[in-house]
Formats: C-alpha cells, structure tokens, sequence
C-alpha cells in the first residue's frame, strides 16, 4: 500500500520526544540552580560549579533531542545524535521500521543500513508509523527503477 508523498521540502521529528527532552532540560536548570542559590553554605566557585552542571546535563538533552529527518528535491540529510549525512534519492533502496524497531532504517545502495533517530515509534507509535510511511513514499516517488539485488 503506497500513500501519495507529501510535499516537499519536509522535515520529520520526534515531536513528543524533544518537548520532553527540552521540558526536563528547562526543569532541571532551574532545579539545580536554585538549590546552588538556596545551599547557604556554598561560596561562589562551588554555586558556579552547580550551575555548569545544570548546563552539561542541559547540553545532553538537547543532543538528544537533535534528530531529525530533512527531505528535499535534490535529496534527504539524516541528523542523527552527532553526525549528519547527506543522501541522494538513488542511494535509498529501503524504508524499514518493522515492529520492536527503536527506530526507522535506511537501506543504502551500497549494502550499509543509516539508522534514522528522527522517526522513533518511542511515546508516539503512530506518528513515527505515518512518518516512515511518508519517507517510504517519496523514496519509492524519487527512486529510479533498477535490477532487484535480491535476484541477482
């Protein structure tokens, strides 16, 4: 069952994930700063020091929320934890998010898998469901039609 593809440039992201991944970043900012304020005992370099902890642990989560999934006429850039790659349409054989997946897969041409953070059926199943299904589309859409692998 092939849907039609949206319209592109589309940009593909775990929406729930990242507003709680933020959310607790805020949360823990402000928690760790304010016990460095209320703590009497703590002088200026140790209060400082709580602090630039509240930004490490902040750092983290916005790392994690970084995925995402960029689609474009000239191609598709998979943002994942700490690398980027650029991948023309021609390189993607197959969309695969099959059950227990933590997230979608990328079959390249070159016989390598791209795991792709930015669709994860994690606390929202459905929308990563509707949104492999869309890259799916565009990828079958955009792909040229060649020798199947698996009969040669």
């Amino acid at each position: 069952m092939t849907s039609d593809p949206p319209a592109l440039p589309v940009t593909f992201r775990p929406g729930r994930t990242r507003a709680v991944l933020y959310s607790a970043a805020v949360a823990c900012f402000a928690a760790i700063t304010a016990v460095a304020l209320l703590l009497e005992r703590l002088g200026p370099g140790e209060r400082l020091s709580f602090v630039a902890t509240a930004l490490l642990l902040d750092a983290v989560l916005v790392v994690l929320a970084r995925p995402k999934v960029v689609a474009e006429e000239s191609g598709v850039t998979v943002v994942n934890l700490v690398s980027v790659r650029r991948l023309e349409w021609a390189e993607i054989v197959r969309v695969n998010l099959r059950q227990g997946d933590p997230w979608v897969f990328l079959d390249l041409s070159d016989g390598t898998s791209l795991p792709v953070l930015g669709i994860q059926p994690g606390i929202a199943r459905e929308r990563a469901v509707a949104d492999a299904r869309a890259l799916r589309a565009l990828v079958e859409a955009r792909s040229v039609p060649g020798p199947d692998p698996r009969q040669a």
